[in-house]
């Protein structure tokens, strides 16, 4: 066991906060210890550290680097542990929920209520003997891609995934962000073909972007959109950089753009409130966003924040652990195709535990 994972043991017997994570295609595994068990929150958006902030709520909880320990650590490629996951059994309970909740929330589309929503559902995996370590490294393995992460809090819990969507990467006031949309599953012997459905769905995220940073930017540049993999998924991608006017803008920037509608809906705020209201629980910090605020923890190089949205994710509690799995939903979808879209995604978590 290394520096960083004894580490980790140690925080978890005082029961102290901590995040470990290693960056899309990085070899590098960075860890950030809280020396206190205090819930910190960001106040102005200037604080250095690791904010891991909840889908509803204008409060985002951070790690301070002010109160914390930084280990680095190489990625050891013999620590690795592949799964390989090729089915997953169906609840059909389940299947019914969720398929009446996409035809209510295509109803409420016909009926101009929004153009997009997106409906999530969560899912509970008995897993008797969690190990962090362990399952940190299954991530690593399976998706070099993504965005892995294992954070916990005492006054939040343990949570752990892998997403592949970036909220916001900003380099003094340059900042990148990217349009997500679209799921397939990846078939070795089957071309990427995009239907209307999900090249529609990834241009309303476009738009939604655009349109959300068009009065705090500058010089907006917008990529075609293109294929990208992740783990066992394919979607669409679009990147958009931009400048921002001026450096306080950051704090309106990220409001503006969480949640995306990748993982809400447009009207943003209508969306919402549908799915608060429909979904029957409680999202917590999936479809939230998390990672480095105003600091580079491998380089210390300030004036560097790096964002993702928190897709493909799970919370430990006790002896199961929550699955979080959502689709976007357009007048043109099919209830029982988008199910099959969360089995296909759930399928990321169910691979390390």
């Amino acid at each position: 066991m290394t520096d960083l994972f004894l580490k980790i043991k140690t925080q978890q017997e005082q029961n102290l906060p901590y995040v470990i994570f290693c960056k899309p295609n990085s070899d590098k595994i960075v860890g950030l210890f809280q020396r206190n068990d205090h819930l910190y929150f960001l106040e102005n958006f200037e604080e250095k550290g690791f904010v891991f902030a909840p889908f509803d709520a204008n409060d985002f909880p951070f790690i301070p680097l002010e109160y914390s320990d930084v280990f680095v650590e190489n990625v050891n490629s013999k620590d690795f542990f592949v799964s390989n996951v090729t089915s997953v059994s169906e609840n059909l309970e389940a299947k019914n929920d969720f398929e009446n909740l996409v035809t209510k929330g295509i109803h409420a589309i016909k009926n101009n209520q929004f153009q997009k929503v997106v409906l999530s559902r969560k899912e509970e995996i008995l897993v008797t003997d969690f190990d962090a370590e362990i399952t940190f490294k299954r991530l690593l393995s399976n998706y070099p891609t993504a965005f892995k992460y294992c954070f916990f809090h005492p006054k939040i819990g343990t949570w752990l995934g892998a997403t592949p969507e970036q909220l916001l990467q900003t380099k003094g006031n340059a900042l990148k962000t990217v349009a997500l949309a679209g799921t397939q599953l990846h078939n070795e012997n089957k071309k990427v073909v995009w239907q209307e459905k999900e090249k529609n769905e990834q241009q309303l995220v476009t738009d939604f972007i655009v349109n959300g940073l068009e009065d705090l930017v500058k010089e907006i540049t917008i990529s075609s959109p293109y294929s990208v993999k992740a783990g066992n998924i394919w979607h669409i991608k679009t990147d958009i950089s931009a400048t921002a006017k001026n450096k306080n803008a950051f704090q309106k920037i990220i409001k503006a753009l969480h949640p995306t509608s990748a993982v809400c809906g447009l009207p943003k705020d209508v969306a919402k409130a549908f799915i608060l209201e429909n979904e029957n629980y409680e999202r917590e910090y999936y479809a939230g966003f998390l990672g480095e605020m105003n600091i580079d923890l491998i380089t210390f190089k300030l004036q560097k924040t790096d964002l993702f949205v928190n897709l493909r994710c799970m919370k430990i509690e006790e002896k199961k652990a929550n699955l979080y799995i959502g689709c976007g939903i357009t007048e043109d979808s099919i209830p029982e195709n988008e199910y099959i879209e969360t089995i296909n995604k759930s399928m990321t978590m169910k691979k390390v535990i």
